[in-house]
C-alpha cells in the first residue's frame, strides 16, 4: 500500500482508538460517580458494551473508506482490461491527490502515448500499403509458416479471390517458380530470382523474392510481357529486314558476277541482266524508303501539322495526285464522293495514307479493274475508304495485315514489288491523328480499307468563316 493510503488507514485506526478511549472514560466515570460499589463483572459488561458501540460507529466509516479505495482499484483493473482489448482511447478519472491519483495519472499518460504510437504506426502502415498498392508490380508477403501475410491489389488481380491473408501461399498461387523462389529466400536467407510464365495466361513475370527478418519472405513480380513482346518484335523486324534485303542483294550479286565473268556478254543477255539488277535495286530503294518512313511515324518525335480540312478536299487531292499511278495499269480510279465536313488532318500525311492504300489496291486488286475512293460522315468523325474488286483476303489474315512485313501471299507480294510496310505506315499515321483503321474483305469480292478522322472542334464556325471568305472573294471579283 502506498504511503498516503497507509497514513489514512493509520489515522483511522488512531481515531478509532481515541474514540474507544473516550467512550470507556465516560462509561467508567458514570458508573464510579453514580453507582459506587458496582461489582466488577458489571463494570466489565459495560466496558464490552462501550467497545461494541464504538465498533458499530467506526465500522461503517472503515467500510466506506475501504470501499472508496476498492472502487478506485477496480477502475484501474477495468482500465487495464480495456487497454488490453485495444481501446487505447480509454482514460481514468482522477480523484484526489494521493498516490492512487498519481498512479492513475501515470496510467493515463501511458495510454495516451500508446495511442499516439499506435496511430503513428497505423498511419505509416497505411502509407506503406498505399505505396505498395500503387506499384505496377505485384507484391506478396509470406510468413515463416508459408501463409500469406499481405498482398497488394495487383497481386490480388492476378491471383484472384484465392489469395488472402492467413491462407497458405501454395493454396493461393499454383505457380511452381514463385513457390520455389519464396522457399529459397526463406531457406537460404538471400535474394532469389525466377521467371514465371504460368501465373497468368499470356503474361511473363520476373520474380524477386527477399527474406524478411521475421523469417518469412517478400516476393515482387515484375510484368515483362510488353518488354518480351517488344524484344521479339525487334528480333522479328531485324530478321525480316535482313531477309528482305538479302533476296535482292543475292540476285544483284549473282547477275553482276555473271556479267563480270563473261568477257564478251551478249547484248540482249546483258540488257536482261541489267534490267533484273535495276528491278532489284529499285526494290531495295523502296524498302529503304519505307523503313525510313516507318521509323519516322513510329518515333517519339513524329509530329503532325494538323489543321481543319474538308474531307472532300482530302479525297480530291488523293485523286489528283494518284491519278498518274494508274494511267498505264488498266485500272480506273473513281471517287465515291465525300462530305464537305471539316476534319482535323495533316494533308501531306493523309496523301501518304491514300497513296499506300491505293498502291496496295493496285498491286493486289488489279484484276477488279476498279478502285473506289470516298468518305462518309459518322456521328463525331468521318470515315474514309479505299475499295478494290480483286480476289479479296481470307478472314484469318484480316487481323494481321497491318503488321510489319506481314504478307497474305509472300510470293505474289515479292513479285509485285511490295515491301510489306505500307499498311503498317498507314496504321501509325492514322493512329497519330487519333483515328481508327481496319479492313473488310470477302474472298472473290474485293477488299475495303477504312480509316477515320475526328471532326474539327469548331467545325460549324470554321465552315461559316470559310463561306464568308468565299463570298468576300466573289464580291471583289465582281
Amino acid at each position: 500500500m502506498t504511503r498516503k493510503v497507509f497514513t489514512k488507514l493509520m489515522g483511522l485506526f488512531v481515531l478509532l482508538l481515541v474514540f474507544h478511549t473516550v467512550v470507556m472514560e465516560l462509561a467508567f466515570r458514570h458508573y464510579v460517580l453514580h453507582t459506587p460499589g458496582v461489582p466488577l463483572h458489571l463494570m466489565g459488561r459495560e466496558a464490552l458494551w462501550s467497545g461494541f458501540i464504538a465498533l458499530l460507529v467506526a465500522l461503517p466509516l472503515a467500510v466506506w473508506f475501504a470501499g472508496g479505495i476498492t472502487a478506485r482499484l477496480q477502475r484501474v483493473v477495468d482500465f487495464s482490461r480495456r487497454i488490453a482489448k485495444g481501446e487505447l482511447n480509454a482514460r481514468l478519472q482522477l480523484v484526489g491527490g494521493d498516490e492512487l491519483s498519481a498512479m492513475e495519472t501515470a496510467l493515463n499518460q501511458t495510454a495516451e502515448r500508446l495511442e499516439q504510437n499506435f496511430t503513428e504506426i497505423e498511419s505509416r502502415r497505411h502509407e506503406l500499403a498505399t505505396m505498395l498498392d500503387s506499384m505496377q508490380e505485384a507484391v506478396v508477403a509470406v510468413t515463416a509458416e508459408g501463409q500469406v501475410r499481405w498482398s497488394n491489389s495487383v497481386m490480388q488481380k492476378i491471383a484472384g479471390t484465392q489469395i488472402r491473408a492467413g491462407r497458405p501461399l501454395a493454396h493461393s498461387v499454383r505457380d511452381p517458380e514463385l513457390l520455389h523462389c519464396v522457399r529459397c529466400a526463406m531457406a537460404n536467407k538471400e535474394v532469389c530470382f525466377g521467371r514465371s510464365t504460368s501465373l497468368a495466361p499470356g503474361r511473363i513475370f520476373e520474380i524477386n523474392a527477399a527474406p524478411l527478418p521475421s523469417g518469412g519472405a517478400l516476393a515482387v513480380l515484375h510484368d515483362v510481357t510488353r518488354i518480351e513482346a517488344a524484344e521479339k518484335s525487334r528480333r522479328d523486324f531485324l530478321a525480316n529486314v535482313s531477309h528482305e534485303l538479302r533476296t535482292p542483294l543475292t540476285s544483284i550479286q549473282g547477275y553482276v558476277e555473271t556479267l563480270i565473268e563473261d568477257p564478251d556478254p551478249n547484248s540482249e543477255t546483258a540488257r536482261e541482266f541489267l534490267g533484273i539488277i535495276q528491278k532489284n535495286a529499285g526494290r531495295m530503294s523502296r524498302l529503304t524508303e519505307d523503313l525510313l518512313a516507318l521509323a519516322s511515324v513510329e518515333g517519339p518525335d513524329y509530329k503532325l501539322s494538323q489543321r481543319p480540312v474538308r474531307a472532300s478536299a482530302l479525297v480530291q487531292d488523293a485523286m489528283d495526285s494518284l491519278g498518274g499511278m494508274v494511267v498505264d495499269s488498266g485500272v480506273e480510279l473513281e471517287s465515291e464522293g465525300a462530305p464537305d465536313t471539316l476534319v482535323m488532318a495533316d494533308p501531306d500525311a493523309m496523301n501518304q495514307v491514300f497513296g499506300n492504300l491505293v498502291e496496295n489496291a493496285l498491286k493486289y486488286g488489279k484484276s477488279g479493274r476498279r478502285i473506289l475512293v470516298g468518305a462518309r460522315p459518322q456521328a463525331d468523325e468521318v470515315e474514309f475508304f479505299v475499295r478494290d474488286f480483286g480476289p479479296g483476303i481470307g478472314s484469318e489474315h484480316i487481323e494481321r495485315i497491318f503488321e510489319r512485313f506481314y504478307r497474305v501471299d509472300k510470293a505474289r507480294s515479292r513479285e509485285s514489288g511490295g515491301t510489306g510496310l505500307g499498311l503498317a505506315i498507314v496504321k501509325h499515321i492514322v493512329m497519330a491523328h487519333g483515328g481508327r483503321v481496319w479492313a473488310e474483305s470477302e474472298l472473290g469480292s474485293g477488299t475495303e480499307f477504312h480509316f477515320t478522322l475526328r471532326l474539327a472542334e469548331d467545325a460549324k464556325g470554321l465552315e461559316e468563316a470559310a463561306e464568308d471568305t468565299q463570298d468576300d472573294t466573289k464580291s471583289r471579283e465582281n
